[in-house]
């Protein structure tokens, strides 16, 4: 087993309940580790036998370009999507934080976090 992580990936959004946050945007981070048996590619050395961090942070990116009003709702269709287009990913967890967010202090960030796996995994 081995991990692949894909950190601080910047993009701008439009999620949030309020009005304001769907109408002028944000800036988020968002983080993603999964976990994969990568002994093959690691003897083959073809991309075929790893999981392909360019399709993960694709699929973040297009899950974040997708307006939302929780944070928790787009971390689920990024997990949702990675297990469903790489068969090789047995567990995954996201964070995706948003910066400086409108709570009426100074705040660097709120984060989610969310993790699943595949039911055939155990670790």
């Amino acid at each position: 087993m081995g991990i692949i992580k894909v950190e601080n990936i910047r993009v701008f959004a439009y999620h949030g309940c309020l009005k304001e946050e769907t109408k002028i945007g944000s800036d988020y981070r968002v983080d993603l580790e999964v976990k994969a048996d990568l002994q093959p590619s690691a003897k083959s050395d073809h991309l075929k036998d790893t999981v392909d961090y360019v399709l993960l942070n694709r699929i973040i990116k297009e899950e974040m370009a997708v307006p939302s009003h929780l944070l928790e709702t787009v971390a689920r269709r990024i997990l949702d999507r990675i297990f469903n287009e790489d068969q090789l990913v047995r567990k995954a967890t996201v964070w995706v934080s948003k910066l400086n967010p409108p709570i009426g202090g100074d705040v660097e960030k709120v984060t989610i976090k969310m993790m699943d796996r595949r039911k055939d995994y155990k670790g």
